[in-house]
């Protein structure tokens, strides 16, 4: 089931599991977990494109690996809050993958998470080349941090 509110997502995911942060672009999806107590998101893997069907078995088998709770998708949003073709295309992703999984999904605004990447790895030293390899599954973190940082902030009002 796919949730338009991080409020209904919180709402729907069971406890104790970890979240997958999803990048999608249109190459490669950036893949992050988070871990169990949902504190913090790691960098996974990075999945090069080739057809819905293909991506989505490799999503899920991630996700039954890491025996996920839930997932959020990065939104890529205009820089003025509107939603453009992109997010379009990441909206029909999650209704794909949603008919796939009955895991919850949610969408995290994901503005500036690849700069944020990027500005961490040349922080890091990373080589041009490494950062190329890299650059979309440490994206996916930040999108999932955020989310998380979210989640924890909702428990903390409840």
């Amino acid at each position: 089931m796919i949730h338009e509110e991080i409020t209904d997502f919180a709402a729907s995911i069971a406890p104790m599991r970890p979240l997958l942060g999803l990048d999608l672009g249109e190459k490669t999806i950036g893949v992050a977990a988070s871990d169990s107590l949902r504190a913090t998101a790691t960098p996974l893997e990075t999945v090069r494109r080739r057809k819905f069907t293909t991506d989505a078995t490799r999503l899920l088998e991630i996700a039954n690996e890491r025996d996920a709770g839930g997932i959020v998708l990065g939104l890529p949003r205009n820089m003025d809050g509107s939603e453009g073709p992109r997010c379009q295309s990441t909206r029909a992703f999650a209704r794909n993958l949603s008919r796939l999984t009955d895991l919850p999904i949610t969408f995290w605004d994901e503005r500036l998470s690849t700069v944020a990447a990027e500005r961490a790895l040349l922080e890091a030293d990373t080589s041009r080349r490494r950062r190329a390899e890299v650059i979309d599954h440490v994206a996916a973190a930040y999108i999932l941090q955020g989310a998380l940082d979210r989640l924890r902030n909702l428990e903390a009002g409840a």
